[in-house]
């Protein structure tokens, strides 16, 4: 049978008389997708985009070849949205979101068939459904077979679709094809290096988002200590966390990195002679200054939770003396001086750390409590109704400045 050769002509018309309703779609469908992301913490770039009628006649070539029917085939991505995201496991958190709110057609995952001497970009590749809520709003100019309601969505990592695009330009925009093993083995490396990189950075992300939540409980933890011995005094609330018994601690080939997490561990565990003792061993190697001025303030805070008071005053003064911009230290050592009924020292810890960084509400109420033990009334209210200024739901402030009212008859 003889191959009916076809209209390019005639295509590109029809081509094109649907192709300001393809645009339009394409806007929607970003904004659509957006949503359904919005959720996600990463930050996500979309890119939406038309298929160029040059781009659709040499696929519809190719199909039309290969299928060898006679009919007309269907270029399902004549509409496409790319989804780029920065980490690996934001890949699977997208493709899960795409599952759930699209009706899936056809999933490719390209490049996972690839042995590490092959070259090419990985990338998951949907075709989708288009929803009716998006498609029913625009009406086709023609019922030509590749103006179904079907378009891709692509999820790729940042590296991922870099790749791709290098090799978009370098191969097949190019129609070039490396023979000779030399390239073939330099761009294999360089495909190699980035899928490499991109295992790499979610290492240090998960490894980050561990650190972060062990930091963010130690700090809860102190808080905690820092309510229930200072504010004794003022609310009649006592409360004190025990220690317990600490394993010997496992520092055989360990970076600084994991010493750290071990430390923060121990110390989130309440075992904090413990975690002290892993922040001194860290100080023993003798690392860069800022990360000095760290140690000693994590260090500090595990002497507090001991209730070692001038151990942690001299490791929260040694932290401020490697970074004199650690408003933070600053700011401890006051709160163990309010416990230590050193109110004057306080008010002059307080007042240091707040000439680092003006807009600490927490800092501002502390102060009005030495203040108000110093029986400085006036002073105090300025102190809280500043530290109520910064966030009004500081709900020991508050408490606070109800007594000095009373205090000065206002």
């Amino acid at each position: 049978m003889r191959q009916v050769l076809p209209d390019k002509g005639a295509l590109r018309t029809q081509y094109q008389s649907d192709f300001q309703a393809r645009g339009l779609i394409v806007n929607d469908l970003e904004v659509y997708i957006e949503k359904l992301l919005s959720d996600l913490s990463s930050n996500l770039t979309i890119k939406g985009r038309v298929k160029s009628f040059q781009s659709f006649f040499k696929k519809y070539l190719r199909y039309l070849n290969e299928t060898a029917n006679g009919e007309p085939p269907i270029i399902p991505d004549q509409i496409g949205i790319r989804i780029v995201c920065p980490f690996i496991e934001d890949t699977v958190n997208v493709e899960t979101l795409v599952k759930n709110n699209f009706k899936i057609v056809e999933v490719e995952r390209k490049g996972s068939s690839y042995s590490f001497k092959e070259f090419g970009y990985e990338s998951i590749h949907f075709l989708v459904s288009l929803p009716e809520e998006i498609g029913g709003k625009y009406t086709k100019a023609s019922n030509v077979p590749f103006t179904g309601d079907i378009v891709e969505i692509q999820i790729r990592t940042i590296l991922q679709d870099a790749w791709a695009e290098v090799e978009h330009e370098l191969v097949y925009k190019a129609e070039f094809r490396p023979y000779d093993h030399p390239m073939k083995r330099k761009l294999a490396a360089i495909n190699a290096s980035l899928s490499l990189a991109d295992t790499i950075f979610q290492e240090i992300r998960t490894y980050q988002r561990h650190f972060n939540k062990q930091i963010v409980q130690r700090k809860e933890s102190f808080f905690k200590k820092v309510e229930d011995a200072v504010d004794l005094f003022l609310f009649e609330d006592s409360g004190r966390r025990e220690t317990r018994h600490e394993a010997p601690l496992d520092t055989q080939n360990r970076s600084i990195d994991d010493l750290l997490l071990n430390a923060l561990y121990a110390h989130n565990r309440g075992l904090f002679s413990e975690a002290a003792r892993y922040y001194s061993f860290i100080l023993a190697l003798n690392p860069d200054k800022n990360i000095v001025s760290l140690i000693y303030k994590h260090r500090g805070m595990a002497f507090f939770a001991q209730s070692l008071y001038e151990e942690a005053i001299k490791d929260f003064s040694m932290s401020l003396h490697f970074d004199e911009k650690a408003y933070k230290s600053a700011y401890y050592c006051g709160v163990v001086r309010l416990v230590l009924q050193q109110y004057a020292a306080a008010i002059d810890d307080f007042t240091m750390s707040m000439t680092i960084n003006g807009f600490q509400p927490y800092c501002f109420y502390r102060r009005a409590e030495a203040y108000y033990h110093l029986e400085d009334y006036p002073q105090a209210l300025s102190d809280c109704e500043a530290a109520l200024a910064l966030d009004n739901e500081l709900e020991g402030a508050s408490k606070l400045k109800y007594m000095l009212l009373d205090k000065l008859k206002m």
